[in-house]
């Protein structure tokens, strides 16, 4: 079903849609199959106009089984259209979610636009000339219902078929087998008489500027946000990683890219991912290292580490339900706690969080650009949602990007009082507080590195207690003085009394809401932050100027928390910790409660 999702996405994006997606997968590697564990689905939302979510409810749902049915049944608004595959539904696949007549019986169904569609019989029958045995031909049905969809839609189909035939190239039958499958269910849609209806979204012309588009996800987004720090830094791109869910796409795609200069490394654990690249920012790359949140408490020593050491290094966390292992196919934005205090000592490092899927790619270059330019570890924080879901991109031009290149040191940089010239470490950039990078092997440039205290400036071992508090006070204000943007609050009458605050992917969602209670005729005021250590300069400002600060996060209230500390501001936490992102409509209802109080 993902790949049929993710077909149906590609199609619509070059037809020039805008849409969302939300990829809805069991995190065990085989589920078991026609469980409600088991199911997997993919959830789509296009339009002709812009918009933010993969939508609350489908209008139509394609149920392969029983369990897919059962499971999604309830997110299905009357009225709404259910296509069934009738094959699937015999008494032990119905037992096995619990029912024990058939809901296409017993009135479990009515109020809904049923279409009972033999699915599997029908794709059994297009592919019989093939010579394929049953269960390999059962595959295709995938293919069939893509293909029902693609009519009801009026998607394109070129696209599809050449997938399919690049795809199995190495299986040409399996690859026109797929094929016929695919044309069987759209001459399905175009013939039989169930079907009365067929949609044509228009292209969404007005809700882009103009440029060159594409369908993109957050994971892979990020992915050539870091091909391209590398390049505008001049530098050649390391990354350090043990595969993890859901960062393991980052690994995948950064793989694909020996032709810039970027280097992959897949180590044995997250210990050693981390540290290789640790090393490769000391030898001179723009360094990263990815994970989720159960990899970031593995790697939080080496962070630290990288504080002390104060070399520039990307730590990518692709937040996911917690703790332990807890839900890793689902998403979540618990790790923020995690990423600000995870360290033992005080250990700060500069955090900031994409909004959307497309975003993950600036966010990339501005995590990147912070290292640099500061010398320090950043953590970046995507989440699930944003790292499988997809939307329009447009692909920016090479001069919209920012210049990174970052110097290193070339030779002595401090007079001794007897007049000879050394090479001290740690003497800072009285702007950004930034020590020099001072490249192995570079003549005059020797120095001592590791985990014990530097002293400041020569970077000898210190355990002077005053020097400890200097390099302490010197490291946080380091962080603290990171130029970023002041906080944009978008409040179009200048009259609303209550802001909404959000952080990370819950932008889409949260600006939904917003729009309707707009709508409603309702003045409420938006923000969105990117950077959350340090955070905006006026954010103390913008959070006085309101009577009432409402903060939706996907966690039990951590940015509501560092705020009410901050700034002694009652901001009002709304939260969600169900492993999916909030619904518009839902988040709308509580913020209309909360205005209203």
């Amino acid at each position: 079903m993902q790949l049929t999702g993710d077909r149906f996405t590609s199609e619509t994006a070059s037809f020039g849609n805008d849409l969302s997606t939300l990829p809805n997968f069991p995190a065990e590697i085989r589920a078991p199959a026609g469980t409600l564990p088991g199911v997997s689905s993919f959830q789509l939302h296009f339009a002709d106009h812009d918009i933010l979510t993969p939508g609350d409810a489908p209008d139509v749902l394609v149920a392969m089984n029983p369990a897919a049915l059962r499971a999604n049944l309830a997110d299905v608004p009357r009225g709404g259209e259910i296509i069934v595959n009738t094959d699937e539904f015999a008494k032990r696949a119905m037992a096995k979610v619990g029912w024990d007549v058939s809901p296409l019986e017993d009135g479990t169904l009515e109020g809904y636009r049923v279409h009972p569609v033999p699915l599997t019989t029908l794709t059994l029958e297009a592919l019989k000339e093939f010579g394929l045995t049953r269960k390999e031909a059962e595959r295709s049905k995938n293919m069939f219902a893509l293909g029902l969809l693609s009519w009801m839609y009026h998607r394109p189909t070129e696209g599809t078929e050449s997938f399919l035939r690049r795809k199995f190239a190495k299986r040409p039958v399996i690859a026109e087998a797929n094929v016929a499958a695919f044309r069987a269910g759209w001459n399905f849609g175009e013939t039989t008489e169930d079907f009365a209806v067929s949609y044509e979204v228009a292209p969404a012309v007005s809700a882009f500027p103009a440029g060159t588009y594409r369908n993109i996800s957050g994971n892979l987004a990020l992915s050539l946000g870091l091909v391209a720090a590398g390049e505008r830094a001049g530098l050649p791109l390391y990354l350090g990683s043990y595969p993890i869910t859901p960062a393991s796409d980052i690994l995948h795609e950064l793989s694909k890219h020996k032709n810039f200069g970027v280097r992959t490394f897949q180590a044995e654990d997250e210990i050693a991912g981390i540290g290789a690249a640790l090393g490769a920012a000391f030898g001179g790359s723009l360094a990263v290292t990815t994970t989720s949140g159960p990899g970031v408490a593995l790697k939080s020593e080496t962070i630290g580490l990288a504080v002390s050491l104060e070399l520039p290094l990307v730590v990518v966390d692709i937040q996911r339900g917690g703790p332990s292992t807890g839900l890793p196919t689902k998403t979540e934005q618990a790790d923020l706690l995690q990423a600000m205090f995870g360290r033992n000592g005080e250990a700060p490092v500069p955090v900031i969080a994409p909004r959307t899927p497309g975003d993950c790619f600036d966010a990339a270059l501005e995590a990147a650009r912070i290292a640099l330019t500061y010398r320090t570890p950043v953590f970046l924080l995507s989440d699930g949602y944003l790292a499988n879901g997809s939307e329009p991109w447009r692909v920016p031009e090479t001069g919209e990007l920012p210049d990174l290149r970052t110097p290193f040191a070339t030779g002595p940089n401090h007079t001794l009082a007897d007049g000879s010239e050394v090479f001290w470490p740690y003497k800072r950039d009285p702007e950004t507080l930034a020590r020099p990078w001072a490249v192995p092997g570079t003549p005059g440039l020797e120095h001592r590195i590791g985990g014990i205290e530097k002293q400041d400036g020569t970077g000898n071992i210190s355990y002077d207690p005053a020097n400890h508090e200097h390099m302490v006070r010197t490291r946080q204000a380091k962080t603290d003085s990171i130029q970023v943007p002041d906080l944009t609050v978008d409040d179009p009458g200048g009259t609303a009394r209550v802001l909404v605050l959000g952080w990370g992917s819950t932008y889409g969602p949260i600006t939904a809401a917003v729009r309707r209670l707009r709508k409603d005729g309702r003045a409420i005021a938006q923000a969105h932050l990117r950077h959350l250590n340090p955070f905006p300069a006026n954010l103390g400002t913008v959070l006085a100027s309101y009577d009432k600060v409402i903060v939706p996060e996907m966690n039990l209230g951590q940015l509501s928390l560092l705020l009410r500390a901050r700034y002694l501001t009652p901001v009002h936490a709304h939260t969600q910790i169900n492993g999916m992102p909030f619904k518009a409509a839902q988040l709308a209802d509580a913020l209309k409660e909360a205005t209203d109080a």
